[in-house]
């Protein structure tokens, strides 16, 4: 509930409640799951709100502090092995429909060990659950809940840094090993956000063998949920970083991805594997000099990545094009800006290709008309005009 006293703020989203609903609203109780939150549901202040990007609904469950440790008959509970209770009185911040009061970080720590709870630190809770991950009475199951809870902490750049110093790395790349699908998913999940704009980890990501485990799982035959995750590690592993990148070619990476190209019917793979190209061409010929004594640096490594010269040798010329023939919008914007970031390298195949010549003359008629539809309703035509803008860019280069 939105603070109107001026008390402290949580980490978390508020939730506010709409002028019209005259302060009568429905206050939800999370607990430790996921559980949905409706449209005019309020929560108590600290809880932990998402936004659920597979269904589009905001989701709730206890925060961090609370969720660590609830009380149960007097008696302390450590977590992982919690039970459904109330939370701890200092942790009721919301009274009925009345302004919350928030109370000091260092008062609610004496409260709390007032009543002889022990407060964990992220640091103690990645190794209580990498000890629990890799014990061998944990299930299948428990495994699969350790993962999650990892993927959560490790957002964090600190967090996710202090698990590879841990050993965490190598559970990881185990899970990517597994034969349980949700485990090679969540494992994928982990490792991918764990990388996402962390050098120190991308480095012991790359030493440790993440980038010949992610090419081995693509290479081999596996769900498409399964390759959806590891090309998301793959692509946050390789995000600006050319080191990275070279070994990726050097391993036969753009010829992996052809192939899981050419078998990808429905287009998914397709457009997150163009998507990634993209941005690894991007990054490179972005690098405009600027005053940064790593610059120079930056430039040697790049020019030692010869992705431009490879797409072109693996037939990425003629395979990209291909993605024009999608129904979804979004996926033809991907092929357009990935076909003008390649056309340094692939401009003589762009003006021989009847195809892909064709495709754009009825892709600029069907934009066309869209724009002129929305016009005419009062609709919003920005989107479509960018499309307009890219195919007439990509038909300049090619004349």
């Amino acid at each position: 509930v939105e603070n109107t006293e001026g008390g402290g703020g949580a980490d978390e989203e508020e939730v506010t409640v709409d002028d019209d609903d005259d302060g009568v609203f429905e206050v939800v109780q999370p607990n430790e799951q996921w559980q949905t939150l409706r449209p005019g549901q309020a929560v108590p202040a600290g809880s932990h709100v998402r936004l659920n990007l597979q269904t589009g609904e905001r989701e709730v469950r206890l925060g961090e502090e609370q969720l660590k440790y609830w009380t149960q008959n007097g008696h302390s509970v450590v977590a992982g092995k919690r039970k459904r209770a109330a939370p701890p009185q200092p942790l009721l911040c919301l009274q009925d429909s009345a302004p919350s009061e928030f109370r000091p970080l260092d008062e609610l720590k004496k409260d709390m060990a007032e009543l002889d709870l022990l407060v964990e630190t992220d640091v103690q809770i990645m190794r209580r659950l990498l000890d629990q991950f890799n014990s061998s009475n944990s299930t299948a199951e428990q495994k699969l809940s350790i993962l999650q809870e990892l993927e959560y902490l490790v957002h964090q750049v600190d967090n996710a840094q202090t698990l590879c110093a841990m050993g965490g790395l190598s559970f990881i790349l185990q899970g990517l090993n597994s034969s349980d699908v949700r485990l090679q998913e969540n494992s994928a999940l982990v490792l991918g956000s764990a990388v996402a704009s962390n050098p120190v980890v991308q480095v012991q990501a790359v030493e440790g063998g993440a980038l010949q485990t992610l090419l081995t799982t693509l290479a081999t035959t596996q769900p498409l949920n399964v390759k959806k995750k590891v090309l998301f590690a793959l692509a946050c592993l390789l995000r600006h970083f050319p080191y990275a990148q070279r070994h990726f070619l050097s391993h036969g990476g753009l010829q992996i991805l052809s192939e899981l190209f050419r078998a990808d019917t429905g287009g998914i793979l397709q457009t997150r594997i163009v998507t990634m190209l993209y941005d690894m061409i991007s990054e490179k010929v972005g690098l405009y000099p600027v005053q940064d004594p790593a610059h120079a640096e930056r430039l040697r490594q790049y020019s030692q990545v010869s992705l431009q010269e490879e797409l072109m040798e693996e037939g990425w010329c003629s395979l990209v094009p291909q993605l024009l023939q999608s129904a979804e919008h979004d996926y033809r914007e991907k092929a357009l800006r990935a076909l003008l970031a390649m056309t340094p390298v692939c401009l003589d195949q762009y003006r021989s290709d009847d195809a892909l010549l064709g495709s754009l003359l009825a892709l600029r008629l069907q934009y066309s008309e869209l724009i002129q539809s929305e016009m005419i309703l009062g609709e919003e035509t920005s989107y479509f005009t960018e499309m307009v803008e890219l195919i007439d860019s990509l038909q300049v280069k090619v004349k």
